[in-house]
């Protein structure tokens, strides 16, 4: 397997650290995306970790990143706005290393919600976990789009429980919820569940 630091080029031309492992041989690939950095969140968050080192030995290409302004990238946070062109870009990477089976952004807490907010032709579904919905203003893109959405929503959350969650998603499009047990919005010793339903996600899509 290579496991790689790389920089992505986002479309205003920001660049960004991030870091690529691909297995071989190799069925899937993901892109990402960490939890709000201005409470803390980046690359190396536990969950990100937990899908960012497991997922490549079920044989998923998987690459992470640090939105704008955070750690080693370039420019200043955006509030969600131009982080969008930040997993465009890495999604644009990761399409490199599907090994012609699906290609899913994954996110995190802010980072699901940015990852809802972007759309890609070569993209076969989405998978959220812990997404605030609550917090979002209005629909994300991604709720109109027919392609797959998982959403991995914290039974304890303190942002959007999983039993608010799904009233909150009920008119949107090929979305389904799973609840991750005995968890809050960090998802602590539950990691493992959200790489299993992650991993299982992915096969329902190959």
């Amino acid at each position: 397997m290579t496991a790689e630091s790389v920089l992505i080029d986002a479309l205003d031309g920001v660049m960004l650290e991030a870091e690529l492992q691909v297995p071989e041989p190799r069925w899937a690939a993901v892109a990402i995306a960490h939890p709000h950095p201005q409470y803390g969140g980046d690359m190396h968050n536990n969950v990100v970790d937990a899908l960012y080192h497991a997922l490549p030995a079920a044989g998923i290409a998987a690459l992470r990143f640090n939105f704008r302004g955070v750690g080693g990238s370039q420019g200043v946070h955006d509030g969600g706005v131009a982080e969008r062109l930040d997993l465009a870009a890495a999604i644009d990477l990761a399409a490199q290393f599907t090994g012609e089976g699906p290609l899913v952004a994954v996110g995190y807490s802010f980072g699901a919600l940015v990852a809802l907010g972007v759309t890609d032709v070569r993209l076969s579904g989405w998978c959220a976990v812990a997404p605030p919905l609550a917090m979002a203003s209005t629909p994300p893109i991604a709720a109109t789009d027919h392609r797959p959405k998982r959403l991995l929503c914290a039974e304890h959350d303190q942002f959007t429980p999983a039993s608010a969650a799904a009233d909150l998603v009920g008119d949107w499009s090929s979305t389904t919820i799973v609840t991750i047990p005995q968890a809050d919005h960090f998802i602590r010793g539950q990691t493992g569940f959200v790489v299993d339903e992650c991993i299982a996600f992915l096969r329902e899509l190959s």
